[in-house]
């Protein structure tokens, strides 16, 4: 089987979800996050204060349009959608699945956006940011899991029946 690829919005569970999948399908875990801060040597926050939000996911946009992995489960960035190059690569090596959770929970889930490494543009809300990005997200997956008051366990079993035989 392909890799399985997770988008949606930071604090939804990609890498949560992400090593439990793993573990359970067989596969590797690849968090495209830490292979970012490997290639370029900082934290996600230093590369957004020293070459912006668009510097940002120019770095991004081109790590995860050269990963060269198989057999893995790979919890992207919350921001990868933006990067066509990178979506395009994803998607030909791999089920991409969306963990869909609302607004509200994703603020829950959040404490500061800044050291998280999530791009808002100067004045815009979390709830503008959500509102961008779901149609993206929507435009990409290959299988939508509505994680809304469900466990790992349940988001997990519910990936696990849905993938392609």
């Amino acid at each position: 089987m392909k890799n399985l690829i997770l988008i949606g919005m930071p604090g939804a569970g990609k890498s949560t979800v992400g090593v439990v999948l793993a573990k359970q399908q067989g596969y590797h875990f690849v968090d495209s996050d830490l292979v970012i801060q490997e290639q370029t040597g900082l934290l996600l926050h230093e590369i957004i204060e020293q070459q912006g939000d668009d510097g940002f996911r120019q770095v991004e946009n081109r790590i995860n349009a050269d990963l060269a992995v198989k057999h893995s489960v790979i919890a992207t960035g919350g921001s990868v959608i933006y990067g066509r190059e990178a979506m395009q690569h994803l998607k030909k090596i791999g089920v991409v699945i969306y963990l869909k959770l609302s607004c509200e929970s994703i603020a829950a889930r959040l404490g500061d956006l800044r050291k998280r490494g999530i791009t808002l543009r100067e004045g815009q809300t979390l709830q503008q940011l959500y509102d961008e990005r779901v149609p993206l997200y929507e435009r990409y997956a290959d299988i939508t899991v509505d994680c809304e008051n469900k466990s790992i366990r349940e988001i997990v079993a519910e990936i696990a029946a849905r993938l392609p035989k």
